[in-house]
């Protein structure tokens, strides 16, 4: 997969599972496949990058070997997928550490703002080549 990014997110994460569904729906060229933290496979990947103890990053991107994460994964993100999303390069112009304030924020409070799911997510049929095993 060297022409595909690799997205670690939180499985139980009702927020995280909605940014997979939003990333999923504008992924017009199959660009991602996504890995749960939780999984052998994100586990793994985790391992390989030297980032096993995340707490609160749950939100990872893989892409051309390099390790992204928080703010840098998200807009890294946002330039490939479809529509206009690669506006939001502009908050590139926010310093990295006040534009992590708010991830860290959001990352702490996420179970407690969003819920958080008994289970991690099931690929639904047609879209288990989108995910790891």
């Amino acid at each position: 997969m060297p022409d595909r990014s690799v997205i670690i997110f939180d499985g139980v994460c009702t927020l995280c599972n909605g940014a997979v569904n939003f990333i999923i729906k504008r992924d017009v060229h199959d660009r991602f496949v996504f890995a749960p933290l939780q999984s052998a496979a994100g586990q793994a990947l985790l391992r390989q990058y030297g980032i096993e103890q995340l707490g609160s990053e749950t939100f990872v991107l893989i892409k051309n070997k390099r390790c992204l994460l928080r703010t840098d994964a998200a807009l890294t993100i946002t330039k490939d997928l479809s529509g206009y999303w690669f506006l939001f390069q502009i908050f590139r112009i926010v310093p990295r550490a006040l534009r992590d304030v708010f991830y860290r924020w959001l990352a702490n409070n996420r179970y407690r703002l969003f819920g958080k799911q008994v289970q991690c997510r099931v690929p639904p049929p047609g879209l288990q080549h989108k995910f790891l095993n």
